[in-house]
């Protein structure tokens, strides 16, 4: 059964702009680089609820899966020159994991 993953990084008031673009510059194009990008499900931009908030959804076919390629992520050079530089921007980071209901379409 597949597992799903997302992150959600509190951004801090007013900085929205400079991390779209950082992951539009440097972070996602590093992430594609390194392989790391097959699995992603999508990214997101709140618009209603909590805002200022950044999301990306991942879908992987287990824990161990996830696990691999958080570790090959975090130690891929270029993608950590985007970390370094878009971490200052955030006031917080909450991941949740989730299996599919049993019904229904699944991405």
């Amino acid at each position: 059964m597949s597992l799903y993953e997302q992150r959600i990084y509190d951004v801090r008031v007013g900085m929205m702009p400079e991390a779209q673009r950082l992951y539009r510059e440097i972070g996602w194009p590093a992430m594609e680089a390194g392989g790391h990008a097959a699995r992603l499900v999508g990214y997101f931009v709140s618009d209603t609820g909590p805002l200022h908030q950044l999301m990306h959804l991942w879908k992987f076919d287990d824990d161990a899966g996830r696990r691999a390629h958080w570790k090959g992520v975090y130690g891929d050079a270029e993608f950590m020159k985007f970390a370094t530089q878009f971490r200052p921007l955030v006031d917080g980071q909450s991941v949740q994991l989730f299996t599919a209901a049993p019904w229904g379409p699944h991405p």
